[in-house]
C-alpha cells in the first residue's frame, strides 16, 4: 500500500457467530468491491456463467447424456420384469418360464453397471476441464485488476475465491451434477413408467410428492444463506491468519500471542457455530424426507393392497409398485444428500460472480496513442489526486521536467511523493487534471507501453520463489547472463550475489526471507535496470535500508546509468539528492520549492530546515559514538 494513503476506514464485521471466549477488540472486516457489490445472482445466472465454461464439450455432454436415458431405461426394467414374473410364471408354477426373466434381468444389472461407470468417468472429466477454464479465468480477471482494488481487498479473500469457492465448484461438476443429472432423469422415468402400467397407483406412490417439492424450496433457501455466511467467514479466516503469519514479527516482538490466541479464538467459535447451523438444517432437511419415504410406502401398501381385493391390481403390480415408490424416492433422499453441497457451491459461485463483475478502473484507452520517438520529458499539469473522498493528497501540482533531467523528490512523509510515482506510472487516475509523457496523456496510452516508458523501484520490493537469476530475469529466458550481471554490477548488487553460495543460482526462501531489506533493494534495482534500460526510472526510496558506504557505490554507478536519462528520485536521506539537477520539495501535497540544492538552501525555506534538521541529528549521533569509544578506550 503508498504510504502516503490514508487507512481506509473499514466497515465493521457482520459475520454471524455468537460465541466468544475473551473480551477481544473490535476486529473490522475491509470491504473489498466485490464485496460491497449488491448485486443479487439467481440460479440461473449462476448455472449459465458455469455452462460457459462447460459449452466446448457438447459433443461428450451430448454422450452422456445418452448413456443417461440408458441408464434410465435399465434401472426401470427390473420392478418391470418382476410384476410380469410374479403375475405370469410364478402365478402359473412354470418355473422353466422364469430363465428368460432372470437372464434379461441379470444383463441389465451388468448393462447398468457398465453406463453408470462411463457417464460418471465422462461428466467428471468435463467437469474438470471446465473448472481449469473457470480457474483460469478468475486468476486473470483478478490479475488486470489495478492497485486499488489489491490495495482494498485482502489476500485472504482472493485465496479464499481461488481455492475454496473452485473446490467447492468442483465438487459441483464432478460429484453432485452427476447424481442430480442421473435422479432426475430417472424420477421422471418411474413416474412415466408408474402412470402407464396404473394411473391410481401412481397417485398413490405420488401422493407425498408436492409435500416433499414445498419442503425442498423452503430448505434450499435455509441451506444457501447459512452456506453464503459460512463461506464468507472462511474468507474472513483465511485474511485473519495471512494477516497474523505476515505480521508474526510484530506479533511476537510486542507479545501480542495472548490477544492473537483470543481472537482466532472468537473466529474459530463462529466458524463453528456457523457450520452446526448448516449442519442442523440438513439433518432436520433429510430426517423429515426420511419420514415422509416411509410414510409413501405405508400408502401404497394399503391403497394397493385394496385394489389387488377390489382387482384393478394385480399382486405383481402392487410388488412392482412398491418397488416402483422406493425407486422414486431414492433420488429424492439422493438429492438431499447433495442438497448442502449443491447450495454451498451455488453460494461460492455468487461470489465468483461478484468478483468477475467487478472491473478495473484503470483500462487501455479505447483508441490509443504510441510515443514514435520516446524521449522521457514529463509534465504534470494542475493535478489533483485523493485515494479517498474528502481526503486530498496531491492538491494542484504542477511540474516540468524534460528529458533526461534527474530529478529529487523530497518532503515529510505523507506529502504526496510515493503518489507522484503511482500517477506517472498510471497506478491510479487523476481527479483532476493530466499527466504527460511526451506531451501525451498517460490515460492515453496503452499500460503495457506505458509500463515500459516508466519503470518503478519501490521501497519494499518484493521477490519471488526461486533463485537470484529467475528475479533479475523475471523468469524470462531471454535476458542472457551477461545483461544480468552487468546490471547487477551497476546496481552494485553483484559483490553481495557472488558472496553468496551458488551466487545467482542461490535459492532464496519465501519473500527472500534469506536476505536483508537493504539486498532486496539492490535486487529490485538491478532488475529494473535489466527489464527497462532506457525507460523513465522512478527511485521510490530505493536506497533507504542501505548503508551509507553501499549508497555511495550506487551512486557513483548510477551517474552512469541515469546519464541522459528521465528519473525521478524520492529520498527522505537529502545527502543522496545532492547531485540531482532539480530538487522539488513537497508539503500537505503541494510543490512548495524548486531548485538544486545550493538554491534551495539560500532560499532558507522547507528544505534548508530539513538539511539542517537531518545533519543535526547525524551530528549528534557521531557524537554519541565518539563518547562511547572514548569511555571503551
Amino acid at each position: 500500500m503508498p504510504k502516503d494513503k490514508p487507512q481506509p476506514q473499514n466497515d465493521k464485521d457482520d459475520s454471524v457467530g455468537t460465541h466468544s471466549r475473551a473480551p477481544l477488540r473490535t476486529r473490522q472486516t475491509l470491504q473489498s468491491e466485490a464485496d460491497l457489490r449488491q448485486d443479487k445472482f439467481s440460479d440461473r445466472y449462476l448455472i449459465r456463467m458455469l455452462g460457459r465454461f462447460v459449452a466446448p464439450y457438447w459433443r461428450e455432454l451430448l454422450l452422456v447424456f445418452a448413456m443417461l436415458a440408458g441408464v434410465t431405461a435399465l434401472s426401470l426394467l427390473p420392478p418391470y420384469l418382476i410384476q410380469r414374473a410374479v403375475d405370469g410364471p410364478i402365478s402359473e408354477g412354470s418355473l422353466d418360464g422364469l430363465i428368460p426373466y432372470g437372464l434379461v434381468y441379470f444383463g441389465s444389472v451388468i448393462a447398468l453397471f457398465v453406463l453408470r461407470f462411463a457417464h460418471t468417468y465422462l461428466l467428471q472429466t468435463v467437469g474438470q476441464n471446465a473448472l481449469v477454464g473457470l480457474r483460469q479465468t478468475l486468476f486473470e480477471h483478478i490479475l488486470k485488476q489495478d492497485m486499488r482494488f489489491f490495495n482494498t481487498t485482502p489476500v485472504g479473500q482472493l485465496v479464499s475465491r481461488l481455492s475454496n469457492d473452485i473446490d467447492a465448484l468442483t465438487e459441483l461438476l464432478s460429484t453432485s451434477i452427476v447424481v442430480v443429472v442421473s435422479n432426475l432423469v430417472t424420477l421422471f422415468g418411474i413416474i412415466a413408467v408408474m402412470f402407464a402400467l396404473n394411473w391410481r397407483m401412481a397417485l398413490l406412490g405420488l401422493c407425498l410428492m408436492p409435500v416433499m417439492t414445498v419442503l425442498t424450496v423452503y430448505f434450499r433457501r435455509k441451506i444457501r444463506t447459512w452456506s453464503s455466511r459460512f463461506h464468507k467467514l472462511v474468507a474472513e479466516y483465511l485474511a485473519f491468519i495471512n494477516e497474523q503469519f505476515n505480521g508474526i514479527l510484530v506479533v511476537q516482538l510486542f507479545g501480542r500471542q495472548n490477544l492473537s490466541r483470543a481472537e482466532f479464538d472468537a473466529i474459530n467459535q463462529q466458524y463453528r457455530d456457523i457450520h452446526s447451523h448448516l449442519r442442523d438444517v440438513y439433518t432436520i432437511y433429510a430426517s423429515v424426507l426420511q419420514l415422509l419415504t416411509t410414510v409413501g410406502l405405508a400408502v401404497v401398501l394399503y391403497g394397493g393392497g385394496q385394489g389387488v381385493l377390489a382387482g384393478w391390481a394385480t399382486l405383481g403390480m402392487l410388488i412392482s409398485f412398491i418397488e416402483y415408490t422406493r425407486r422414486s424416492f431414492e433420488p429424492i433422499l439422493q438429492l438431499t444428500e447433495q442438497f448442502a453441497q449443491i447450495q454451498t457451491a451455488l453460494s461460492a459461485g455468487e461470489r465468483i460472480a461478484k468478483m468477475l463483475k467487478v472491473e478495473p478502473q484503470i483500462v487501455d484507452p479505447a483508441v490509443s496513442k504510441r510515443l514514435a520517438n520516446f524521449k522521457g520529458s514529463v509534465a504534470l499539469e494542475h493535478v489533483d489526486f485523493s485515494y479517498e473522498a474528502d481526503a486530498p493528497v496531491l492538491r494542484d501540482v504542477n511540474i516540468d521536467i524534460p528529458a533526461g533531467q534527474r530529478v529529487a523528490i523530497v518532503g515529510a512523509t505523507g506529502a504526496g511523493k510515493t503518489s507522484l510515482a503511482g500517477l506517472l506510472a498510471r497506478f491510479y487516475d487523476v481527479d483532476s487534471g493530466r499527466v504527460l509523457i511526451d506531451g501525451v496523456d498517460v490515460r492515453e496510452l496503452r499500460l503495457a507501453d506505458l509500463r515500459g516508458y516508466v519503470t518503478v523501484v519501490p521501497q519494499n520490493p518484493y521477490c519471488f520463489n526461486g533463485t537470484i537469476a529467475d528475479n533479475l530475469r523475471l523468469f524470462d529466458e531471454r535476458v542472457t547472463d551477461e545483461q544480468m550481471i552487468a546490471a547487477a554490477q551497476a546496481a552494485r548488487a553483484a559483490a553481495f550475489i557472488e558472496r553468496l553460495p551458488g551466487a545467482y543460482d542461490y535459492e532464496l526462501l519465501p519473500g527472500a526471507a534469506n536476505l536483508s531489506q537493504g539486498q532486496r533493494q539492490l535486487l529490485a534495482l538491478a532488475r529494473a535496470l535489466i527489464h527497462s534500460p532506457n525507460s523513465i526510472l522512478v527511485l521510490d526510496e530505493a536506497t533507504s535500508s542501505i548503508d551509507t558506504e553501499t549508497e555511495a557505490l550506487i551512486q557513483e554507478g548510477l551517474a552512469r546509468v541515469l546519464q541522459n536519462r528521465t528519473s525521478l528520485i524520492i529520498a527522505h536521506r537529502l545527502s543522496t539528492v545532492r547531485d540531482a539537477d532539480r530538487i522539488l520539495v513537497m508539503q500537505r501535497g503541494r510543490v512548495v520549492e524548486d531548485g538544486t540544492h545550493e538554491q534551495l538552501l539560500a532560499q532558507n525555506g522547507v528544505y534548508a530546515q530539513l538539511y539542517r534538521r537531518q545533519f543535526e541529528e547525524l551530528h549528534a549521533h557521531h557524537d554519541r559514538l565518539d563518547g562511547r569509544k572514548q569511555k571503551v578506550s
